[in-house]
């Protein structure tokens, strides 16, 4: 009993930092996914090789010409792609899609493009007309509603570059797509649903992921690499209610684990 009632107040004292580490999923769990986007390089023969990021759009419909959304919070910038060698990569962007199949996605590049040669020139790198509009990239995976996906664009330099007969560059993106589930998701619900109620995955001793209830004691957790955890549940009302746990949780990866809902105790 002191045991259950110490690992209730542990929970409830973590919470405290969760207000602005974790994540909030409020919303609809079932309708969409959550996408990130990533870029990473193969290796190239020159010292850089920028590129400007101005939009990344995904189409979800079967109509390539007005089917197209551009993501939200898309980190816009020039990114030298020899940054992201030797398994590196960076975030693009972090946002919900709608569930279903993604058919395709189209990466927009800006005018200030440019790889920098062994001897230190500088040259601009000139983008055809044709894909002055964005880079269609094909897709078509189906994604499942409340699951975390990672999209990494694989942009081979060496291929993109092409020297012209008149000294100049041309930039012809050449990019491999790796869609993937990044995990599975643990979803549920706290009654009562008066007071935000704070829920953690566990493994062992260590908290690997949180977030809080929303206005209706929904909860949803993506991301979770697969493996048993222990589901911590810490409400805010501590004055009234117990913490609880409910252990063997099983996560998969791509799916979606769903617990009964959970009743707090009142003290």
């Amino acid at each position: 009993m002191k045991k259950h009632l110490f690992f209730g107040a542990m929970l409830f004292f973590a919470s405290t930092s969760l207000l602005t580490s974790c994540s909030h999923d409020d919303g609809p769990v079932n309708q969409t996914a959550r996408l990130e986007v990533r870029l990473t390089d193969a290796p190239g023969d020159y010292d850089e090789v920028n590129i400007d990021i101005i939009d990344i759009q995904i189409n979800v419909t079967a109509n390539e010409n007005n089917g197209w959304q551009s993501l939200p919070n898309i980190r816009k910038g020039i990114y030298n792609l020899l940054d992201l060698v030797n398994d590196k990569d960076t975030l693009l962007v972090n946002a919900d899609i709608p569930a279903g199949k993604v058919q395709q996605i189209r990466l927009v590049l800006g005018p200030n493009n440019s790889i920098k040669l062994e001897n230190g020139t500088v040259l601009p790198l000139q983008t055809p007309s044709a894909q002055q509009s964005g880079l269609k990239l094909n897709i078509n995976q189906t994604v499942e509603g409340g699951i975390l996906y990672t999209l990494v664009m694989d942009f081979d330099a060496a291929r993109s570059i092409v020297k012209a007969g008149n000294g100049k560059y041309i930039l012809k993106p050449v990019i491999r797509t790796v869609l993937e589930a990044a995990g599975g998701t643990v979803k549920g619900n706290v009654d009562p649903h008066s007071f935000r109620t704070a829920v953690f995955a566990i493994q062992g001793l260590d908290t690997l992921a949180g977030t809080l209830t929303d206005t209706a004691g929904n909860y949803l957790i993506r991301g979770l690499k697969a493996g048993s955890y222990t589901v911590g549940y810490a409400p805010s009302d501590s004055a009234n209610y117990l913490g609880q746990s409910k252990a063997g949780v099983l996560v998969v990866t791509g799916q979606v684990t769903t617990i009964d809902t959970v009743r707090l105790v009142h003290k």
